[in-house]
């Protein structure tokens, strides 16, 4: 008997060619994932490409400069926001790439690495200088880049009282929000960090709720804070640290008001304030 082969087998069989060759043509090579870090210090950034399997990459910096190296340091001209795009060339000579947003801020002369607080004397913009209702504190200060604020104390103690200080910060610089607070006038204060910070407690909290309600939720956010050098000269305690701009809400604008308590380790008494308890809040200008 001879073997059927009609016009719907054929079609079958066609159509099985057809697939199979679609298959070996088509098929899918993996996709290269284009990865690196940044770490910006004023002006200058430095990249670090952790990108795995390319054979050559380009960067486009966002302001008309490129590099042909792996991981590359550029210093961006001036202050503002750019995007940098990296460029990467495969075996096979396709071409991905993957950007990101910088932006930029003025450098600052602080390090928190350098085991001196010397570097805090080219800071005079953003100081105070504590009153008679200062309490303990003596002197404070504040400067900031693209992606910290730095912050510097001087005063009546040692690192061993473990003092617990709150900060109270009108981070989006608007009075109508946050907690209003006969510690500091003219703010309301939309954040609260508070904790023995020389003794690695620090904790972040949002306000929530009525104005004149001391309500703070707590923010489970690692790493936003640093200390840097501790001295003790005397009776004077002197220390620096700084807070990660990124990690809180609201401080990507031109300024915030702040203003700083200390209290004793168990909370039984006020130690001082900075500014001066009962006078407005200090406003940290970033407008350069």
């Amino acid at each position: 008997m001879r073997p059927i082969f009609n016009s719907l087998n054929f079609f079958t069989f066609l159509s099985l060619i057809i697939l199979l060759l679609s298959c070996k043509k088509d098929k899918i090579e993996p996709t290269l994932d284009v990865v690196y870090t940044v770490n910006v210090d004023g002006y200058t950034a430095t990249f670090d490409n952790k990108t795995s399997g390319g054979q050559s990459f380009k960067w486009d910096f966002g302001d008309g400069a490129t590099s042909t190296e792996a991981s590359p340091v550029h210093i961006y001209p001036g202050k503002g926001k750019y995007v940098p795009t990296l460029y990467v060339t495969t075996a096979n000579g396709k071409m991905v790439e993957g950007s990101t947003v910088l932006r930029i801020s003025k450098s600052t002369a602080v390090k928190l690495t350098d085991n001196s607080l010397t570097d805090w004397d080219t800071v005079t913009h953003n100081a105070i200088s504590s009153g008679t209702g200062g309490g303990i504190f003596k002197k404070a200060k504040y400067d900031y880049d693209g992606n910290y604020i730095y912050f510097y104390f001087e005063m009546q103690s040692a690192e061993a009282n473990g003092d617990i200080f709150d900060f109270y910060m009108d981070t989006d610089n608007n009075p109508s929000t946050g907690l209003t607070t006969w510690l500091f006038a003219g703010g309301g204060y939309d954040v609260l960090i508070e904790g023995a910070m020389l003794a690695n407690w620090f904790d972040l909290f949002y306000h929530k709720g009525a104005q004149t309600a001391f309500s703070f939720d707590y923010q489970s956010v690692s790493d936003f804070y640093e200390i840097g050098t501790i001295q003790q000269e005397g009776a004077i305690l002197k220390f620096e640290g700084k807070i990660t701009r990124s990690k809180i809400k609201g401080l990507t604008g031109t300024g915030f008001k702040i203003g700083v308590s200390a209290t004793k380790n168990d909370w039984s008494a006020m130690l001082g304030t900075a500014p001066d308890a009962a006078t407005a809040a200090f406003f940290v200008d970033m407008t350069e």
